[in-house]
């Protein structure tokens, strides 16, 4: 008798799945379920289809040899039956059925299944904010949406808009707004970080000073949303933040996504602690014969071991491999996630794996986290960028965490973090890193890769050799105390201009001539030693020390990182 599987969800997990049950097992029969009549579609392309880079909703929706995936595609072409517009409403586990609903007839009935697949996926969530119901005010949850907002905006109707939320469907959402159709953006966030949770504050302020610069763009950050003001005419015309009325045309909900987890809640399978449906390794329910996957599910965060909530469409299709897989008797498994993310943003990208500073101090470990600023390529090779990367290592252990990333060549940047992710799920250490092999070529990387520099950064501070003192520490040190002298160790040329305005606490020593100066370095105040990058200055460190002199730290990242981080040492006319 033929394997029957039903499926419930028809994004990515589930088509994943059903195709991969109809490879091993031809003869099986396999039916999808959808509420919706779009199905199998790249919803992380919303943004791009709304700037324009995605030309015709099709895209979304089409496989890369251009045919469009609807059910006559799945009949045809991969043997699985799919039935759009009809909607689960229980599940009979006892019995093996599943109740549904056509909703265009209302008629009901019920479909056996052997084996069940939930991939519900996940709804947007929105915050009990006055007015969110306007007419005008979006979520980005699916294609209608997308279509929705993209007709007003190509009408010429939107001059100004406010996104709420700043994670990174919202922040893409901003660009895309701003970038091709010149809409005032006002990106509103309750925190005081955008993509809070998600990249080191390190990396975000770099990447919030850069949104920041660009035209039509406005920051809110730590800002409270006091509602969503209406015309005349039921529409939204203003958003009330911390008391202040901001006039728009248009209100876009980006406050994140919740899983769809009610009917298996229903249904009584297990979930967990803060929502999504709790799988094993081989993405089965606590009912043997119903699998889960995708944005619906909670999967084992690697580092942490904890329960975690990623949703995002690579991991929902490696979900819905391994369930094929297993569905079929196999003994695939999804082994968890370690969080890999990346964005790229008006042409400055930033990504990251594992734990974040912030996340591994929080678990209470003791680490250090270099920030390191290096070229993406060969120094010398025109198409070079300067690449900003802040590696998380354990102190005793030397157990790799995580790592964050951020430059203007984005495969550069994703390549590395990739990396690292690799590393990071084979429980990789710091000698993995430092003797991490890489591909190297002038145009495409640097011979000292800023991986294995990060590795042998975060050595010497572990070590002893080196005392780094972070950006935001740095800032506060050089506008507000006499406690520290700043000791550029850059050539004139590059020093001239801060010491016109900053000596005598900002002093100047080139790393070169220190050998037999040390003498004119400070011993009563901490000495705060600073390049371009970080580089001449920890070699300077280590010759003072050689002379005793032991009152220095080393500003990781140099100017180059507290330019990025968006500080002003200057008067802007004035930064060289």
């Amino acid at each position: 008798m033929s394997l029957n599987v039903l499926i419930i969800g028809a994004v990515a997990a589930g088509p994943k799945a059903g195709c991969r049950i109809k490879r091993l097992e031809p003869d099986a029969n396999v039916t999808m379920l959808d509420r919706d009549n779009y199905i199998s579609y790249g919803g992380c392309g919303i943004p791009y289809y709304v700037s324009g880079d995605v030309a015709d909703l099709k895209g979304l929706l089409s496989t890369s040899f251009h045919m469009v995936r609807d059910p006559q595609f799945f009949k045809g072409a991969k043997g699985v039956d799919v039935q759009t517009g009809v909607e689960a409403l229980a599940i009979d586990r006892a019995a093996k059925k599943v109740r549904v609903k056509d909703l265009a007839s209302g008629h009901e009935n019920d479909l056996a299944y052997d084996k069940l697949v939930l991939a519900t996926g996940a709804r947007p969530f929105t915050p009990p904010i006055a007015g969110a119901n306007l007419q005008g005010v979006w979520p980005v949850g699916d294609l209608h949406h997308a279509q929705a907002i993209k007709h007003a905006v190509a009408q010429g109707g939107v001059g100004a808009a406010a996104i709420i939320g700043a994670g990174a469907t919202g922040l893409e959402m901003a660009e895309a707004l701003a970038d091709l159709w010149g809409v005032e953006v006002h990106i509103i966030e309750r925190q005081d970080q955008f993509l809070l949770g998600v990249l080191d504050p390190d990396i975000a302020r770099m990447l919030q000073t850069h949104m920041a610069a660009q035209d039509g763009v406005s920051l809110h950050l730590g800002a409270d949303v006091g509602g969503i003001l209406a015309d005349d005419e039921g529409k939204a015309r203003a958003v009330v933040v911390d008391g202040q009325e901001i006039a728009v045309d248009m209100v876009i909900m980006a406050t994140g996504v919740r899983p769809n987890d009610e009917l298996a809640r229903a249904a009584g399978l297990e979930l967990a602690q803060r929502g999504g449906i709790k799988v094993n390794e081989r993405m089965q329910t606590s009912d043997p014969d119903i699998y889960a996957a995708g944005d619906c599910v909670s999967v084992k965060n690697i580092l942490s071991g904890k329960d975690a909530y990623v949703p995002a469409g690579s991991l929902a299709n490696r979900m819905g491999r391994v369930v094929g897989t297993n569905v079929c008797g196999g003994q695939a498994t999804f082994p968890g996630v370690l969080g890999s993310f990346c964005i790229k943003l008006f042409g400055l990208s930033a990504a990251r794996t594992g734990l974040n500073e912030v996340e591994a101090r929080a678990m209470g470990l003791d680490v250090v986290a270099p920030l390191v600023v290096q070229a993406d390529r060969a120094h010398f090779h025109p198409d070079m960028a300067m690449m900003y990367v802040k590696l998380v290592v354990e102190k005793n252990s030397r157990r790799l965490l995580g790592l964050s990333a951020l430059g203007d060549n984005g495969d550069a940047v994703v390549g590395r973090v990739n990396a690292m992710a690799g590393l990071l799920a084979k429980g990789g250490e710091l000698a993995d890193l430092s003797n991490l092999e890489l591909a190297y070529s002038p145009p495409l990387g640097a011979a000292m890769d800023i991986l294995n520099t990060a590795a042998n950064v975060a050595e010497n501070m572990i070590e002893g050799r080196l005392r780094s003192i972070a950006i935001d520490e740095f800032a506060k040190r050089l506008a507000s105390d006499d406690s520290c002298v700043i000791v550029d160790v850059r050539a004139i040329d590059n020093a001239g201009p801060y010491l016109e305005q900053l000596a005598p606490k900002w002093r100047h020593l080139p790393q070169e001539t220190i050998a037999g100066r040390e003498g004119e370095v400070p011993q009563d105040r901490d000495v705060l030693l600073i390049c371009n990058s970080g580089a001449r200055s920890y070699e300077a460190m280590r010759q003072l020390a050689g002379a005793g002199v032991t009152n220095t730290y080393n500003v990781g990242g140099g100017v180059a990182a507290v330019k990025k981080w968006g500080e002003p040492i200057l008067a802007p006319k004035d930064e060289n």
